[in-house]
């Protein structure tokens, strides 16, 4: 029973150790300090300091963003690192801002993301005159409306709110400017798509598509579903021509027939469709046998015979 006291008596010492050793540490406004979070409601975050008091960050000190949603972005046991902006609160926690600390090391974190060409997931935040707004390490990034899609935005507004994916195109830490996008992962996201496409199309399917453009070298077909393909000029018609013009014209429906996929291209052809009904008529005059057409002759002919 006596040594169950002094191991009690032991751990108190220590514990009361920590803390009076927690409560002698020195702590100036402008110190960097990381905590855990032990709280989260709307509009503040409590963190344990491992000190005589708890720090608070309150929402507005939490991020550039206006709008942050702390529920959304934190949660009980996360580790936060903010800056001591005033050691005594209202009831005697420390007030700290995070916003603060970002701004110490956030911008070589966006020039890393931009030379490693990552992606990031954001929100849209805001909608101003010529794009959206949107925080990436707390950082407020402009994102202009040619970047959001491969086509062109007609109306911002929709934007608000949206979830998506972008990279850092900008990095300017002296002029405070972040610029982001999300056309480049859009144009690679599509292309291996259009590959995906390609790979399951055939060679020697015949299909129908429109003209869309014409080049001094051929014709570029759209067949739909986002894919195309190009009539090289000696494709289009048996007779020899200076330029696809001379034939056809852009948006004129025709039919083509697959001759090759390489390197996630499509190879067409107008003039292998007339090889296509050469074959057909070829078939059909086949299937008329030249036997037939004469016993069928013959027997006409006897027919017709009288003997006497």
């Amino acid at each position: 029973m006596a040594e169950e006291v002094k191991v009690t008596e032991a751990l108190s010492m220590a514990d009361l150790e920590e803390e009076l050793n927690a409560s002698l540490k020195q702590i100036h406004e402008g110190d960097i300090l990381t905590g855990t979070v032990i709280s989260v409601t709307d509009d503040e975050v409590i963190l344990d300091l491992k000190y005589y008091t708890e720090g608070v960050i309150r929402r507005a000190d939490f991020s550039e963003d206006p709008m942050v949603n702390l529920k959304e972005e934190v949660a009980v046991g996360d580790e936060i690192s903010a800056t001591v902006v005033r050691r005594e609160g209202g009831n005697g926690q420390i007030m700290l801002s995070r916003k603060e600390a970002n701004a110490e090391f956030a911008w070589d974190r966006l020039q890393e993301l931009k030379d490693l060409n990552k992606n990031i997931h954001v929100k849209v935040a805001g909608v101003v005159k010529s794009g959206v707004i949107a925080y990436v390490e707390g950082i407020r990034g402009f994102i202009p409306a040619s970047k959001l899609s491969l086509e062109y935005v007609e109306d911002l507004e929709e934007w608000l709110g949206r979830e998506i994916d972008v990279r850092v195109i900008t990095v300017d830490e002296e002029d405070q400017k972040l610029v982001l996008s999300a056309r480049e992962i859009l144009r690679e996201r599509e292309a291996e798509e259009r590959k995906t496409r390609v790979s399951n199309v055939t060679v020697g399917l015949v299909t129908e598509g429109t003209v869309e453009s014409l080049q001094p070298y051929g014709a570029f077909v759209n067949l739909g579903n986002g894919l195309s393909g190009l009539v090289h000029i000696s494709q289009i018609s048996e007779k020899r021509i200076k330029h696809p013009s001379a034939v056809l014209k852009v948006g004129d429906q025709v039919k083509v027939k697959v001759i090759a996929v390489k390197d996630g291209k499509l190879s067409l052809s107008m003039k292998a469709l007339n090889d296509v009904a050469a074959e057909e008529i070829q078939e059909e005059t086949i299937e008329l046998p030249e036997t037939e057409s004469i016993s069928t002759n013959l027997g006409s002919l006897f027919a017709n015979l009288k003997l006497n």
